[in-house]
């Protein structure tokens, strides 16, 4: 039980990473809140979960301050404290470049980059007093780019930035602020890859298997990612901040 006692919220909690991210948790003994706009789902999630933990669920729309504000604030009293968030949430969305529609363009920089702002700001009222960590989900796609998601791409590396400079703001607070790029096979990844084309799709997958040194294909959640988070959420990883952590089998490299 790695994370015995250890207090964590997890947004975007009801599938995909956010879902095996609460199941891990639980395993390994974690109090756990989980946040997501699907109320079913989430509450399914939670009730499957098993372990010396345990895990709870809230509707949370991450793109909305009183509601981020509210949900964080009543798992906070809930859980007895915070240790950890995880900011999972976020959606994708393709357009050629010159095809964006701005509203479509504020939507995705709302979830995935004000929704980065709003659930950090309310962790770290709780986190100031006695440190702890924040972790944000961002994408390779902002290292690399993403031809056809340049909205997606844009909001992402604004979590990079925003997590790089609250690393340093926070510190001295003994906060750690970290952005983890995953690699591995998720229901967003998958509604993606229906919106292509045959030919479109063939083409992603021959690039996927000529830039991934392992395996030349996404990963899979629960054995190639899971087990680093389980690790990022323990005490074990208090000296790492401010970093772009790559879990991608090798896709987003320095050449």
């Amino acid at each position: 039980m790695q994370l015995d006692g250890r207090r964590i919220i997890v947004t975007g909690g009801a599938q995909g990473i956010g879902a095996a991210l609460v199941a891990a948790y639980v395993r390994e003994g974690a109090r756990v809140g989980s946040l997501d706009l699907q109320r079913e789902e989430g509450e399914a999630v939670v009730a499957a979960a098993t372990g010396p933990g345990r895990a709870t669920f809230r509707y949370c729309d991450v793109s909305d301050r009183v509601s981020v504000d509210a949900a964080i604030d009543a798992f906070v009293d809930d859980l007895g404290g915070l240790d950890l968030l995880v900011n999972v949430a976020g959606i994708e969305r393709r357009a050629p470049a010159e095809e964006i529609d701005p509203a479509e363009w504020e939507h995705v920089f709302a979830v995935n980059a004000t929704g980065t702002l709003y659930t950090n700001q309310a962790a770290f009222r709780h986190l100031r007093e006695h440190g702890g960590a924040i972790l944000n989900f961002a994408s390779g796609a902002a290292v690399r780019g993403y031809p056809n998601g340049a909205h997606y791409a844009a909001a992402k590396g604004a979590v990079l930035s925003w997590t790089r400079t609250v690393a340093m703001e926070w510190g001295r607070y003994g906060i750690t602020v970290n952005a983890l790029c995953p690699g591995v096979e998720t229901p967003m990844a998958a509604a993606a890859r229906e919106r292509l084309t045959p030919e479109q799709h063939e083409e992603a997958r021959i690039r996927m298997a000529a830039n991934t040194p392992i395996d030349g294909k996404l990963g899979d959640p629960d054995r190639d990612l899971v087990p680093f988070l389980v690790f990022l959420a323990s005490p074990g990883a208090r000296f790492i901040t401010g970093q772009t952590l790559v879990v991608d089998g090798g896709r987003t490299m320095v050449r």
